[in-house]
């Protein structure tokens, strides 16, 4: 075979390779609106404010990328940005093979509302449509600024329990970790339980492994990043102990440096202690990386075989929030990926 053939053949797998993984029946559980807009978007809105685009994917330090978080928020300054928003979001997480969302904000920096509960009155309603529109299961994630203070936490809580059954499925943690504790939010959790809702903190990203060890034992449904955990053959035997899923996010970890590279990303560590894991992009926009790049990325260069992530995508279901025949679908479906990927298998 000549080079030029290598490469065509190569290229050729490559995209396969793409297409079979788009193709897999997922849940995207690790993600936050602002960030999962699109960057043709960003660039409109920004064009129509007279802004300049923030930097995309090279952040100096956590606070520069939150600053550029900051400014997606602030370009949502009016409901019919917000109808778009979700909108496009969801449409994209069809395209990528996504059968269930939960999508994570902070509603009370919504801009274009004058209360967190306005926020959350408008937007569920028409991620509910949306939802319908582009055949993607939908919950949204109320999460807790770190750095707002205990009394934040409390009326995020609450907030949260009034919509247990309008469309939000859970409480999340998010911010700096390093100065804040994920225990500090141990009686908001509490909240969000007698609601009925579930608890999905971020852990083990900046903060060590003693956050995963934290967040285990104050019950968390799933921790968001957590890879840490592998800094503790302790922790990582707890997690796959409880069965609590992370939800992992490989290119954000390498982009703010919690892994200096994909290949060395403790993903298939994680995966060989028995830590039941589900693969989310995070920052989509500000990463440069969405779902599908992610699963392609665990595959092609950390190695994970397609079998594993095949249970990767199984475990993002299971522990999904997502309505029971909701899931039930949802793994037929991905029996059936399976069946098609076996059947073309065995006739290569």
């Amino acid at each position: 075979m000549t080079e030029t053939a290598r490469r065509a053949d190569t290229a050729h797998r490559a995209d396969a390779n793409r297409r079979s993984l788009t193709a897999l029946p997922k849940a995207h559980l690790h993600v936050h609106l602002e960030a999962a807009m699109r960057e043709a978007t960003l660039r409109q809105w920004c064009a129509e404010d007279g802004l300049e685009v923030p930097p995309l994917v090279d952040y100096p330090d956590f606070t520069r990328f939150l600053d550029a978080y900051g400014l997606l928020i602030d370009l949502l300054h009016t409901p019919e940005r917000v109808e778009q928003l979700l909108d496009e979001v969801i449409a994209d997480a069809a395209a990528q093979g996504v059968v269930a969302l939960e999508f994570a904000s902070i509603p009370e920096k919504a801009v274009a509302f004058g209360s967190a509960e306005e926020a959350l009155e408008f937007q569920l309603p028409v991620m509910a449509e949306a939802s319908r529109r582009h055949g993607v299961w939908a919950g949204a994630i109320v999460s807790i600024d770190r750095g707002a203070g205990p009394e934040h936490a409390l009326e995020a809580a609450r907030l949260a329990a009034r919509f247990a059954d309008r469309g939000v499925v859970a409480v999340g943690l998010v911010a700096d970790e390093r100065d804040s504790p994920v225990a500090a939010a141990a009686e908001a959790f509490a909240i969000a339980r007698d609601a009925g809702l579930g608890v999905v903190p971020h852990a083990g990203e900046l903060g060590g492994p003693e956050e995963v060890r934290s967040a285990v034992e104050l019950g968390a449904d799933r921790i968001q990043h957590g890879v840490r955990a592998v800094e503790d053959p302790g922790v990582l035997e707890l997690l796959a102990e409880r069965g609590t899923c992370l939800d992992v996010c490989p290119t954000s970890n390498v982009v703010l440096g919690v892994s200096p590279s994909l290949e060395s990303h403790p993903l298939p560590a994680l995966l060989a202690a028995g830590v039941r894991c589900s693969i989310g992009a995070d920052d989509p926009l500000l990463f440069g990386a969405d779902v599908v790049d992610e699963y392609v990325s665990a595959h092609e260069r950390m190695g994970v075989p397609e079998a594993q992530l095949v249970e990767v995508a199984r475990t993002s279901i299971e522990s999904s929030f997502a309505p029971a025949d909701v899931k039930r679908d949802a793994l037929a479906r991905l029996g059936a990926w399976e069946d098609r990927a076996a059947w073309q298998d065995g006739g290569a």
